[in-house]
């Protein structure tokens, strides 16, 4: 397997970056259109963090993490690594030196759809981690793949630059062009909800709020005594 290591190329506006990183992932998937996110497989090895970052994407074989090594050169403040491999693989590909090496550069942490490993240091150490597997298998140094090119991750694609935004739910991948808008659109849901939040607290219902009881009605849904039900034989 040949591949090409690609030098700076484009990249979300550090302002919308932060501004992002101000909103959780459920929220901006959310305010996306339902758009974005990595799949249900990757989880965090820490609990109560949330990083945002810029994608410097690696395509690597499986069980094999040259091209971390390599990609560590192209990453920078603000970044956050995306590792994928060309077929599945459940390999401890990214372990504590790695963290080591990328925390020194700036970077915010790592999405891997691999395996890593070492997870009590890089909780210690306060390096953020995503991964499809825990695993202590070792890997090898001996094929070229490719870094900052676009990958695939649980059907959504990454490219170089682009927003990964992570947090207890999971990872949601913004398109660099649409991290301003993202944004904006995160900041009204966010505000819709602190408005649903204070009328629930008020004691107000789901039902009546959403307009629910129309819907019900549609469906054909009814209300029923618990008597009448039993009394109609629906409950033994």
């Amino acid at each position: 397997m040949s591949g090409v290591i690609i030098t700076n190329p484009p990249k979300a506006d550090l302002k919308d970056v932060e501004a992002l990183a101000g909103y959780g992932v459920a929220t901006v998937h959310e305010a996306m259109g339902r758009t974005g996110l990595l799949g249900t497989h990757l989880r965090p090895v820490q609990q109560d963090t949330r990083v945002a970052g810029t994608a410097v994407t690696v395509l690597s074989w499986p069980g094999d993490n040259l091209m971390i090594h390599a990609a560590v050169e192209q990453c920078g403040e603000g970044d956050i690594l995306v590792v994928t491999t060309t077929s599945p693989s459940t390999d401890g590909m990214f372990g504590e030196l790695f963290a080591t090496a990328l925390k020194q550069r700036g970077v915010r942490g790592v999405v891997t759809n691999a395996g890593i490993r070492d997870t009590a240091e890089l909780r210690e150490m306060g390096f953020p981690a995503w991964a499809a597997a825990v695993s202590p298998q070792g890997t090898v140094k001996a094929t070229g793949g490719s870094v900052n090119v676009p990958v695939v991750i649980g059907g959504q694609l990454i490219r170089p630059g682009d927003v990964i935004l992570a947090d207890d739910d999971g990872v949601v991948c913004v398109p660099r062009e649409q991290a301003r808008q993202a944004a904006e659109a995160s900041e009204a849901r966010e505000n819709k909800e602190a408005a649903t939040r204070a009328a629930f607290i008020e004691g107000q219902l789901g039902l009546d709020r959403y307009g629910l009881r129309e819907t019900l009605v549609r469906l054909g849904v009814t209300y029923q005594s618990y008597d009448d039900h039993v009394r109609d034989g629906a409950e033994s």
